[in-house]
């Protein structure tokens, strides 16, 4: 079985600086794309960022220029660094991992169990 673990959510001012990972546990043959995506109270799941295996990125309009995606693919592990933090980028934070289990399995999205970032005015 496979799980994405997640770490680095917390409480931050407005203005404050988080760093989240993800990495998963369990056996894993590759990787392509992996990625970020959050949930606020009442509302549907958003893309925030997404890194290919070649690292091309993607960015949500609301956090270009602050938030910065990234990864180690020896380890592979992604990373969100998140910047100027605002209130409004209060949500659940949901790594996403594009994966096969095995060399000749079909790929698959896992998805980690989502870390709380609050972010106070």
């Amino acid at each position: 079985q496979v799980q994405l673990v997640e770490s680095g959510g917390g409480l931050v001012q407005a203005g404050g600086s988080l760093r989240l990972s993800c990495a998963p546990s369990g056996n894993i043959f590759s990787i392509t794309e992996m990625g970020w995506y959050r949930q606020a109270p009442g509302k549907q799941r958003d893309l925030v960022a997404t890194i290919t295996s070649g690292g091309k990125t993607n960015y949500a309009d609301s956090v270009k220029g602050r938030f910065t995606i990234s990864r180690d693919n020896g380890k592979n592990t992604v990373y969100l660094q998140m910047n100027s933090l605002e209130p409004e980028d209060t949500a659940v934070y949901y790594c996403k991992a594009a994966a096969k289990r095995y060399e000749f399995s079909v790929e698959y999205d896992y998805w980690g169990q989502g870390t709380q970032v609050t972010v106070s005015s």
